[in-house]
């Protein structure tokens, strides 16, 4: 069986170039904090990577405080500072959140005090994107950064979290960017590295690879290849609305991410879906990959209004580079084939 690939929001495959950078990192032996030519060596490396990364997202090497992921950035942005957020928030940030703000019924936030609210730019499970207002505390970066533009310095944040694995770069390293003057309290106290901000010698190769997936998530933002994956989004989604009117597309009606489809099938669970759509071949989502395995219906439907059971009946289904429109009409058909098989059984 050939399998097709669609959870890139959960993980995006590493990128030849991120892989080249890593195994080159591999042969360096120094420790980037040793003052000799062999911990000179890791820490140049260190350097650029991070200058790669700041290119890519807009920012200034200064701000880039490289972490062992979005999580990690999340709780050193967001810990002890009575934040507001929204249901519709990751866990990661979700976790640190004191006052819930609204959501409406298509998933966009209404953000009352920018200065003391964290709020994600794109949405995991919906892809819905936000409106980011000027003077947000924290943005919530992770799964907009490669997909869409996105300059820190013009955004008018105070820090942004973002993550390797979601744009081609090893599992295990992220970042979290932060504007000069910004006040931030290290967590992981110990040698000073990362400016005083996150001690622990540093991962060498997986920031390596990050600076290079960075660079090249970049040039594929330019050379137009999401606008691509758009267009097989919209292919998707016509088959979905054409063979399952009783589907609803969430977020149908305003801007989402150009690679996510999130779609609610009244009656048949999410989890039941992915099981089936494994064994046919593809890897797909019943939602974020951090709350995936565990039985429950989705908090970011919950927060946009969806009932209890309907929120337990989404999937999501979220295209990258690699995927050809042969992928997208091979799953439709699965699919829908399989929606038959379902309707026959509940029939009987």
């Amino acid at each position: 069986m050939r399998r097709v690939y669609l959870d890139y929001n959960a993980t995006a495959p590493l990128r030849p170039e991120a892989r080249e950078a890593m195994l080159a990192a591999f042969d360096l032996a120094g420790n980037p904090s040793s003052v000799h030519a062999e911990g000179r060596a890791a820490k140049a490396l260190i350097e650029r990577a991070r200058g790669q990364v700041a290119e890519a997202f807009g920012a200034d090497g200064a701000d880039v405080i490289f972490t062992s992921g979005a999580t990690e950035a999340a709780a050193l942005a967001c810990a002890g500072r009575g934040l507001s957020g929204a249901g519709v928030e990751h866990d990661a940030v979700g976790a640190w959140v004191d006052e819930v703000l609204p959501v409406d019924g298509q998933g966009r936030v209404t953000v009352g005090d920018p200065g003391r609210s964290v709020l994600q730019a794109a949405n995991s499970e919906t892809g819905v994107v936000q409106d980011l207002p000027q003077g947000l505390a924290v943005v919530d970066a992770t799964q907009a950064f490669g997909k869409l533009p996105f300059a820190f310095n013009w955004a008018g944040c105070e820090m942004a979290l973002i993550s390797a694995h979601k744009l081609g770069g090893p599992k295990g390293v992220g970042a979290l960017v932060v504007r000069r003057g910004t006040d931030v309290a290290a967590h992981l106290r110990g040698g000073g590295q990362e400016m005083g901000r996150r001690a622990g010698t540093e991962n060498v190769a997986a920031i390596a690879g990050f600076g290079a997936a960075a660079q090249q998530a970049a040039r594929d933002l330019a050379d137009g290849v999401w606008d691509r994956v758009l267009e097989l989004r919209k292919i998707l989604e016509k088959a979905i609305e054409a063979g399952a009117k009783e589907t609803i597309l969430v977020g149908k009606d305003t801007q989402r991410l150009p690679n996510t489809c999130c779609f609610v099938t009244p009656g048949w669970k999410g989890e039941t879906q992915v099981m089936t759509m494994d064994l046919a071949g593809f890897a797909v989502s019943a939602g974020s990959a951090c709350s995936s395995g565990k039985v429950r219906a989705s908090k970011v439907l919950a927060a946009m209004g969806f009932d209890e059971a309907a929120a337990a009946c989404a999937m999501r289904v979220s295209l990258g580079p690699d995927t050809t429109e042969e992928n997208v009409l091979r799953f439709a058909e699965a699919w829908l084939s399989k929606l038959e098989r379902h309707r026959a059984r509940s029939a009987a």
